[in-house]
């Protein structure tokens, strides 16, 4: 499935219209099931229902049942694949994580009517104390930046947004090292699917936990961005845009650096001042 099409529009600049041809983003469901159950009794529920941009889907699983706290760790899986028992048009748009025989899981955690946007991550949350996850530890990481080493990070996140730079419809999240090394980037619709596709992707690497990496957000910081952040040890976001109230409050409580409206020569620092040099 393309991450990209070609879409005739029409242009007006000048005081003229022009048809043109432009390049958009694709944007496609993806429904996520959880087998689960004894090997001789074995049940699906479908989990989910994500508008994302196609491709690495099997990360963005991966990353959705550790942040949503349904999984613990990649090692409670048997398997992500595409489903292959459904319409020819519906292979590439519908997953399925099989849940190991042994582990049970926590119904509550999913007390939500999960049907996920590309926009909002938690909407459809039934109650408030519903959005926080349970799962969260205070985050120990030691971890310190430079001046220096934050600033450096916007540049190469913007080099390799490769289908952002083809259609400017798309968020990206860049995984750093402690030195401001990309090490891998996503890109999607939404920007918690592009740091669900990080955290899976790290999950498939056997990283966790991410206590000596840095994050980038290519658009604002959220308190889910940074829930799911927490839920992997990461212990510095950095983001070119603002963070919302709640996003400051979570990260103060989770021991966690935000800096917001990073340019290449200046930043804000919303919490965990002590964590830039």
């Amino acid at each position: 499935m393309p991450l990209f099409h070609q879409k005739t529009i029409t242009k007006y600049s000048s005081d003229s219209f022009e048809e043109k041809t432009d390049t958009v983003a694709v944007e496609a469901p993806l429904e996520m099931r959880l087998g689960f159950g004894p090997e001789t009794e074995r049940e699906q529920k479908s989990i989910s229902v994500t508008m994302r941009t196609p491709g690495n889907d099997e990360e963005l699983t991966l990353g959705f049942l550790i942040t949503e706290g349904i999984i613990s760790t990649p090692d409670d899986l048997l398997s992500i694949k595409h489903c292959g028992d459904v319409k020819e048009e519906e292979k590439k748009n519908i997953i399925r994580a099989e849940l190991k025989p042994t582990i049970k899981i926590d119904w509550s955690k999913l007390d939500r009517h999960f049907y996920t946007t590309s926009s909002c991550g938690v909407c459809g949350k039934s109650s408030i104390d519903a959005v926080k996850s349970n799962c969260l530890t205070r985050i120990s990481s030691t971890l310190k930046a430079s001046v220096s080493t934050i600033l450096q990070l916007a540049e190469q996140l913007n080099d390799s947004q490769l289908v952002f730079n083809l259609t400017g419809g798309i968020h990206a999240s860049a995984l750093f090292n402690s030195q401001g090394k990309i090490l891998m980037i996503r890109e999607d619709i939404g920007r918690h699917n592009a740091l669900d596709k990080i955290i899976g992707a790290s999950g498939i690497a056997n990283n966790f936990p991410l206590h000596e990496n840095i994050l980038l957000l290519s658009g604002r910081i959220s308190f889910e961005l940074v829930q799911k952040s927490a839920v992997v040890g990461i212990p510095i976001i950095a983001a070119f845009g603002a963070p919302s109230s709640l996003a400051i409050e979570l990260a103060e409580e989770m021991n966690i650096c935000l800096v917001g409206f990073l340019k290449k020569d200046k930043f804000n620092i919303y919490s965990g001042k002590d964590k830039i040099q």
